[in-house]
């Protein structure tokens, strides 16, 4: 099975209509047949969709936006978060108006309509490269507030190493598998997305209670007076720390990516698929805000000793009253928002694969066994890349800089420069060559400055 069959075409409303169901489409049904019987799924709410949407939006990728600000400072790096949003709604509008002109109701069908297989084939390929790295980044930053992480030769203890010491069961590899099979497992062995709302909801409302309570410790150090003015632009000294700016466009570019799976998904899923536009711009405004909210704050509470994952900053004494206490309050509502996420980005992870490996078998939602086979494949190789690979960063800039950009731009601006269906307007085709050319150029300088820069160290730390 794979995106293209996630569900029919649709009329623009559910409402008081007859929705026929498509034997090839039963992982997104109006109705679904269980164990016999019909169960009857009217559509998603608005409400519902602005938090799937908001909450696929809103994943790993806030906690490594205070140190993009650390590079770019705050001034610019804002410019940067809310220019990434204005891309990002331009390149879900395109994915939107063309999936309505070729009657296709998924990423990898419009792909397939506009590319042929080869193209269909490439976006299940950047799917999986970028939903396996950012669910890595997940347990990543779990393992680090649960378990503690070393950076730069110090160690940031964890949650449970500062409530109880050191000990074997809590040490990381445990941590998180305790983790994957309590909490990733069950919540990834829903068949339907709106079957996800509740938790959505919840983890929209752990991620605000982060967010509120590191401003509230900002506000009070700043009143205190213990915090200086940071940096509102770069600090360009040579060539060198010029390219390192780019570095931070992988990380910005898989912050915003939702295009893959959850824009068509949430639309086949709509009570009323007209307001699919009004849930895009919600909840790009909601998320944008919330950037802009963490970034400007976390940069300001921790200037230049912001680390890549800004949680493990959450550690020391804050020079406020009930520090502790507020430290542990940030990484665990924070580390909830990640684990009730995570079953969301699974979702379309696990779509694709079976896609790519089974193309031609019953759809997934129909079969117990390779249902679960997949699931347990998945997320044993998620399991065992999060205890091997150090840094969110590292992750990030590699997914970032191929899959994610290729997810969020390169494509949408490709299917709109072949516009098989001749709706493309000049400003269509001139917007998606500047979303092309920008993509290219600033990831491929990201990636030479990454790879500079870890051969800089490697030589270094051989001499």
């Amino acid at each position: 099975m794979t995106t293209d069959s996630i569900a029919p075409v649709k009329e623009k409303s559910r409402k008081n209509k007859k929705v026929v169901v498509d034997e090839q489409a039963p992982l997104l049904p109006s109705k679904h047949e269980e164990e016999g019987g019909l169960e009857e799924f009217n559509g998603a709410s608005f409400t519902g969709a602005v938090f799937n949407l908001s909450t696929t939006i809103v994943g790993a990728g806030i906690m490594a936006l205070p140190a993009t600000m650390k590079v770019l400072g705050l001034g610019l790096g804002i410019a940067m978060i809310l220019f990434m949003a204005f891309l990002t709604e331009a390149s879900i509008e395109m994915l939107l108006r063309f999936s309505r002109a070729g009657k296709t109701s998924s990423y990898g069908s419009l792909m397939g309509d506009a590319f042929g297989k080869y193209g269909k084939m490439l976006l299940q390929i950047a799917v999986l490269v970028n939903n396996i790295g950012v669910l890595i980044v997940y347990m990543i930053i779990i393992g680090d507030v649960l378990s503690g992480t070393t950076s730069n030769g110090v160690h940031h203890a964890g949650v449970l190493e500062g409530w109880f010491g050191a000990h074997w069961w809590n040490g990381r590899t445990l941590v998180l598998l305790v983790t994957t099979l309590a909490v990733f497992s069950p919540l990834a062995c829903f068949k339907r997305i709106d079957s996800l709302s509740f938790t959505s909801g919840l983890s929209v409302g752990l991620a605000v209670a982060f967010l509120v309570i590191t401003v509230g410790i900002t506000i009070i150090k700043l009143i205190s007076g213990s915090i200086s003015m940071p940096r509102l632009l770069p600090d360009v000294t040579d060539l060198t720390s010029f390219w390192n700016l780019f570095t931070v466009v992988p990380v910005l570019v898989t912050a915003y990516i939702c295009h893959y799976n959850a824009i068509h998904t949430i639309d086949n899923e709509l009570e009323d698929s007209t307001q699919i536009k009004s849930v895009v711009r919600t909840s790009l405004a909601l998320c944008s805000s919330v950037y802009v909210m963490i970034s400007f704050f976390g940069f300001l509470l921790f200037g230049d000793g912001t680390l890549d994952d800004v949680l493990a900053n959450f550690d020391s004494n804050l020079g406020i009253p009930y520090s502790s206490l507020l430290n542990d309050a940030v990484r665990v509502s924070y580390a909830g928002h990640l684990m009730l996420v995570f079953p969301i980005v699974f979702f379309p992870l696990r779509l694709n694969l079976d896609g790519l490996v089974f193309p031609s078998s019953r759809p997934l939602v129909l079969e117990n066994l390779r249902f679960a086979l997949v699931t347990i494949g998945l997320i044993t190789i998620i399991f065992l890349g999060a205890n091997f690979i150090p840094s969110i960063w590292d992750a990030f800039q590699f997914t970032g800089a191929t899959a994610a950009v290729c997810l969020g731009f390169i494509f949408p601006a490709a299917i709109t420069l072949r516009d098989s269906h001749n709706i493309a307007t000049k400003k269509d085709k001139i917007l998606a060559s500047f979303m092309i050319v920008l993509a290219v150029f600033s990831n491929l300088v990201a990636i030479y400055s990454d790879a500079y820069a870890l051969f800089k160290k490697s030589s270094s730390q051989r001499e």
